[in-house]
């Protein structure tokens, strides 16, 4: 295997006296990760003919072991959540130029989305190249933080690989995944990811329920936003969680930091160790209370958020907007009204004769009948020249 094997013992103490150092995790598991990163070491400096010509295999495999170990460790110092987070951020920031939607499609969020369901894709093939290359066996999943942090330093490292191409140029891996994703769209297709994520949806979910849910997580998992939209989405991801927080809803956290990296259901169901009902449950439960977030005294963020503020008539294009007229009763014509000029709610409560609470209720029906209309297809969702 070349001359960088007089040293692969030495590279493998090393790795493992680091790991059991730094982190808490095993003996075996800090032996098979070690292990691990010294095989991957040592196929590269045997096979890279730039080193073996070096005459310095040996201080090359050392920095890179050092290297290797250095991106693990981050990513399990950070944490499962927090290492998702950087992860995920990382490789949307180098694919965001190469991912251009469709003309018809060419709004920010559009290509926040397409973005999203690239990555969904690209995660399991360096999963795949993982278990190839480390020869883990088929089945193999993360199953420690240090398993995670290793898998996810290792795909940081597949994504960024220089591809060789003609004319003596080369490129990441990752950037030539996303331009033959982006090349590959068919004309008109509208990316559901709710549906790519989490199976078919039930169908006694009412379409304001999954429409409006799907708007909320596709800006949730939104990567390498503008500067004040990123702090938005932050705010809001703030708020949700301590809103949940304060309901004792701590498994609908963990489940929702889980989501915003679109891990498939199965590996959620084996990162909080539950059964494939338990996490669907848990999924619902975890809807619930995102609905009752979005449409409660969080309503204005949230909407601000997803560009559906009254400013903008809550979303609504002019012909939705005058079907939602339609519906609405006159004291709820009158709460909309008040609404849009800003007036506070114990000035509406006095204004339409009833108690804030009552107001907060009104507020919440007239909200959920604006996402029905919002999202229903019959009610004129697409504008027309004339609007």
């Amino acid at each position: 295997m070349g001359e960088v094997c007089q040293s692969v013992d030495a590279i493998f103490q090393l790795l493992l006296s680091e790991l059991r150092q730094a982190t808490t995790a095993s003996e075996q598991n800090c032996r098979d990760v070690a292990d691990r990163l010294t095989q991957e070491v040592v196929r590269i400096c045997s096979e890279s003919k730039r080193i073996q010509a070096s005459g310095e295999a040996d201080a090359w495999a050392t920095a890179l072991a050092r290297h290797r170990l250095e991106q693990c460790l981050n990513y399990y110092k950070l944490g499962s959540k927090r290492g998702r987070v950087e992860l995920h951020s990382n490789l949307s920031a180098v694919v965001y130029r190469y991912i251009n939607p469709i003309q018809s499609q060419s709004s920010y969020q559009a290509r926040l989305t397409l973005i999203e369901d690239f990555l969904q894709g690209f995660y399991v093939e360096a999963l795949t190249a993982f278990r190839r290359e480390t020869q883990v066996g088929s089945t193999h999943t993360p199953k420690t933080l240090l398993d995670l942090a290793e898998y996810m330093a290792f795909t940081e490292r597949y994504g960024k690989r220089r591809i060789p191409l003609p004319g003596h140029r080369n490129q990441q891996l990752i950037i030539l995944r996303a331009q033959t994703f982006s090349q590959q769209q068919p004309s008109e297709t509208l990316v559901d990811m709710e549906r790519a994520a989490e199976g078919t949806l039930s169908e006694a979910e009412t379409p304001w329920n999954v429409a409006s849910i799907q708007q909320v997580r596709e800006q949730m998992v939104a990567q390498e936003p503008e500067i004040e939209e990123d702090t938005l989405r932050q705010t809001v991801i703030k708020e949700l969680i301590a809103y949940l927080e304060e309901r004792k809803q701590n498994d609908c956290i963990d489940y929702f930091t889980l989501r915003l990296r679109d891990l498939p259901a199965n590996e959620i169901e084996q990162i909080l160790g539950l059964t494939p009902r338990q996490r669907d449950y848990l999924q619902q439960r975890f809807k619930y209370h995102l609905i009752r977030f979005a449409f409660s005294s969080n309503w204005e963020l949230v909407h601000q958020w997803l560009e559906a503020d009254l400013e903008r008539n809550l979303g609504l294009s002019n012909r939705q907007w005058q079907v939602l007229s339609g519906k609405i009763t006159p004291q709820q014509a009158e709460l909309l009204k008040l609404k849009q000029n800003r007036a506070a709610d114990a000035t509406i409560a006095q204004s339409l004769g009833c108690t804030v609470n009552q107001v907060h209720k009104q507020w919440y029906k007239l909200l959920e009948l604006a996402w029905e209309i919002r999202n229903d297809q019959d009610s004129g969702g697409s504008q027309t020249p004339d609007e």
